[in-house]
């Protein structure tokens, strides 16, 4: 068993753990994205509630952010914090929002290993205020991202849950 050495080891174990492998919680979010076509992503099974594929961008929309503040930006809301899927499109357009989702996970990951451990004391923003997530530090940031991605991802577990009991047979494994 390969073991963390530090828990900044460990902070970019579970960051890539969380998105796709084997996170103490249960399923990695590729795991749970698997086998959802376009037409069961943009399905709204609770009344104004989000779909999976809202909920995809959404996450992409923060993921980004979060690498732009571990690089140094200043924080604020991504510019489309609940941006709406395209209309039309299909499969291609769902596929390339888990490609970006991919792509922006990896740009994180990057971003995350170019730190040093003293790095994740660092304070983003003067000022705490929850609405941007400012006024916290970059480890802070990174862990606040992985509850952030977890809650969506078990969203979208029981939205997927709800695809499979509405419309028994429709998804495609």
């Amino acid at each position: 068993m390969n073991r963390p050495k530090s828990d900044f080891d460990a902070l970019r174990e579970d960051l890539r753990k969380v998105y796709n492998g084997d996170p103490w919680h249960g399923s990695s979010i590729t795991a749970v994205l698997k086998g959802i076509d376009a037409e069961g992503a943009t399905l709204r099974t609770i009344p104004r509630g989000h779909n999976i594929w809202e909920l995809v961008l959404h996450m992409t929309a923060w993921t980004r952010e979060v690498t732009s503040r571990v690089r140094g930006g200043a924080p604020k809301s991504p510019p489309e914090d609940w941006p709406l899927p395209p209309s039309g499109g299909g499969n291609t357009a769902w596929r390339a929002a888990q490609a970006d989702l991919a792509a922006a996970q990896k740009e994180l990951e990057s971003a995350v290993d170019s730190l040093k451990a003293d790095d994740l004391v660092i304070w983003i923003g003067d000022q705490r205020d929850p609405a941007v997530g400012a006024g916290v530090t970059v480890g802070t940031l990174i862990r606040g991202l992985l509850q952030h991605h977890t809650y969506h991802q078990g969203q979208i577990a029981l939205l997927k849950r709800a695809l499979d009991t509405l419309h028994p047979g429709r998804r495609k494994a």
